[in-house]
């Protein structure tokens, strides 16, 4: 029989919580749910507003994964959704504002992605995002060099940018950043991406080709488009291991010498976000939010 949990007044059918998700570790569907449970206060506030699709991956890493943008059917009414604008015409996605609804699409096994924009102000970014992605043989240890040269760049635009590992091989840095649409912090990504190149021309790429990919860093500006979402803070993501988008201090990123050193799995949260807290939260203070030049 599913069991029912009750979540903030909220009846939810929590299924296959024996379920091995994770075969490496032998990770299980239940734990999954326990760790968004207890990441929750500092999820939460990154998922709040923003629509959200879902990388799914029901049955593991080495099953079927697949996006879900659009209101999965059998969503409850309680959950809230909104209508988004697409070019190909509207559409209606989730919000996740609360532990119900967390818990209600973690139950669906998914790895949360978001706009850098808010339901409300769909025309106006809020977040300036670098996904820095490693072509073998590099590794985020170069993606933390170019991260350290990123973060002097920004900050002499007035600009504070905040790491987070990707949760799969790579780095992501993220701004706040206000009275820009979506494509005029895109065309600002990819100059500083240029001049990343330009400046570190044997580690740094602003294209996407792939035969220039090895051994560089794609920086890649493209995430910014109002279309593309990029993982959430704290989503566990669908690889071999519970590996989770974290949050990282600088440095930490100055210390990085070998790729482990920031691969960060769910059990490893619950000890980082008592040292730490949320080293995201001043993304939230939309008076820390600055100007392109």
């Amino acid at each position: 029989m599913t069991p029912i949990t009750e979540v903030e007044g909220r009846r939810l059918a929590l299924s296959n919580l024996e379920k091995v998700l994770y075969p490496a570790t032998g990770f299980t569907k239940g734990e999954v749910l326990h760790y968004y449970a207890t990441a929750a206060e500092v999820l939460l506030p990154h998922l709040r507003d923003r629509p959200v699709s879902f990388l799914r991956y029901p049955d593991g890493p080495e099953g079927q994964v697949f996006f879900t943008k659009n209101v999965p059917p059998g969503t409850p009414d309680w959950v809230t959704t909104a209508e988004v604008p697409r070019s190909e015409g509207p559409a209606r996605m989730v919000l996740v504002q609360d532990l119900a609804s967390l818990m209600w699409a973690a139950n669906l096994v998914t790895e949360f992605h978001t706009h850098q924009w808010r339901i409300g102000t769909p025309d106006e970014a809020d977040r300036l995002v670098l996904d820095l992605d490693p072509g073998p043989p590099a590794t985020i240890v170069e993606c933390c060099e170019v991260a350290l040269w990123l973060r002097e760049r920004l900050a002499a635009d007035g600009i504070e940018a905040y790491p987070k590992t990707a949760g799969s091989k790579g780095l992501h840095l993220l701004a706040a950043v206000r009275g820009a649409s979506s494509e005029q912090v895109s065309e600002y990504a990819k100059e500083l991406a240029v001049e990343a190149e330009r400046a570190m021309p044997r580690l740094a790429l602003h294209r996407m080709t792939r035969n220039l990919r090895p051994g560089k860093v794609f920086v890649d500006w493209s995430q910014n488009a109002a279309r593309k979402t990029t993982a959430a803070p704290y989503t566990l993501r669908a690889r071999a291991l519970p590996l989770v988008s974290a949050p990282v201090t600088w440095g930490e990123v100055e210390e990085c010498t070998v790729p482990g050193q920031l691969a960060f799995q769910a059990g490893d949260m619950g000890p980082r976000l008592q040292d730490y807290g949320d080293l995201l939260g001043p993304l939230l203070d939309g008076g820390r939010a600055s100007r392109l030049p």
